[in-house]
């Protein structure tokens, strides 16, 4: 479960890895090596559906070289969102991006950008969703569908379902993707490698119109950057969609649970852990919990489960996923 297809070796990450791990320095920017062409008529309803689900694995025994700071928790059975999406998950849909060996897809959400107030063009998801880590590159033909499947439609009523029923808000391309250093210089396909910074922010646009994404949906999530520790959120829900068996990737789910804390590598920030039966595809999907004022907020992302699918962990957002962020939204 959750083995993502990490793209071949390019030159230019390798170089900025072995760079990072001589000195010890790590930029807040990237190199600005993204690019992401329009292909019209590339993701049919029919590629979108045939998609392999990305995640990353940790072995479910993590072994003594990890410090686990909280036991781990009890499985939590995900359940199906109640359709239709829009009306009750109206900020999460699905990523699609291709990768050197074929078409994939994780989750995501729309968020809000604070220098565009009502007029976010901004997308949260994992970092792995979205380039290769340690000894990878940009994934290609990065696309946002949010509410995908709006009516949750399975089986022959899928297959008959027209284009808008599938994308009914259309296909958001991504024309600016940042993520954390961290996850170019030590993101690993499986073991939790750069777990901690898991994290990557695109703006996108739909060709042929001039309308942001936030106004084409109606809404967008807050971010809560340095959100508190697991100890003190009493809950904290995920949603995605899961495409593992015994999921089919066609339907959002969501888990809902306490939050625990686990470290995958000893000196480095904490993740936030939930029991959560969601398998790989779900990868990159919000975790929301509320914030201080009482509103509900985004304050992780799906990162890394274990082979037995019974949890989910996800980054703290600190400072660097607050640079991302900002950076994200520079040019948009």
């Amino acid at each position: 479960m959750f083995q993502h297809r990490a793209a071949r070796a390019a030159l230019t990450a390798l170089t900025l890895t072995l760079v990072l791990a001589a000195t010890g320095c790590v930029s807040p920017r990237l190199p600005a090596d993204f690019a992401n062409p329009v292909v019209p008529g590339l993701w049919t309803p029919d590629r979108m559906a045939g998609a392999a689900p990305a995640g990353t694995a940790v072995p479910g025994d993590l072994g003594a070289d990890v410090d686990v700071t909280d036991p781990e928790p009890a499985p939590v059975a995900a359940k199906p969102e109640a359709t239709s999406y829009h009306d009750n998950a109206a900020v999460v849909g699905k990523l699609f991006f291709d990768t050197d060996e074929g078409p994939s897809v994780c989750s995501a959400t729309a968020v809000r950008d604070p220098a565009r107030p009502g007029r976010s063009g901004l997308v949260w998801t994992a970092g792995h969703c979205v380039h290769g880590g340690a000894g990878g590159r940009w994934f290609r033909n990065i696309v946002f569908v949010p509410s995908y499947n709006n009516e949750g439609l399975t089986g022959a009523a899928r297959a008959r379902a027209a284009e808008r029923a599938v994308a009914p808000f259309g296909t958001w391309w991504a024309d600016r993707a940042e993520t954390a250093p961290e996850w170019i210089a030590q993101g690993a396909a499986s073991g939790g490698g750069g777990a901690p910074f898991d994290f990557a922010v695109l703006h996108v646009r739909r060709p042929g119109t001039g309308a942001s994404l936030e106004e084409t949906i109606g809404e967008a999530a807050p971010v809560w950057f340095g959100a508190a520790s697991a100890t003190t959120i009493p809950a904290m829900g995920a949603w995605g969609y899961p495409a593992e068996a015994p999921f089919d990737g066609e339907r959002m789910f969501s888990c809902t649970d306490r939050p625990g804390r686990l470290a995958v590598r000893r000196g480095q920030p904490v993740l936030y852990r939930i029991g959560c039966t969601m398998t790989g595809g779900s990868s990159g999907g919000g975790w929301f919990a509320r914030d201080p004022s009482g509103s509900v907020a985004l304050v992780s992302n799906t990162s890394i489960g274990p082979e037995g699918s019974t949890w989910l962990a996800g980054p703290r957002l600190g400072e660097r996923a607050r640079e991302v962020y900002a950076a994200a939204g520079e040019a948009s």
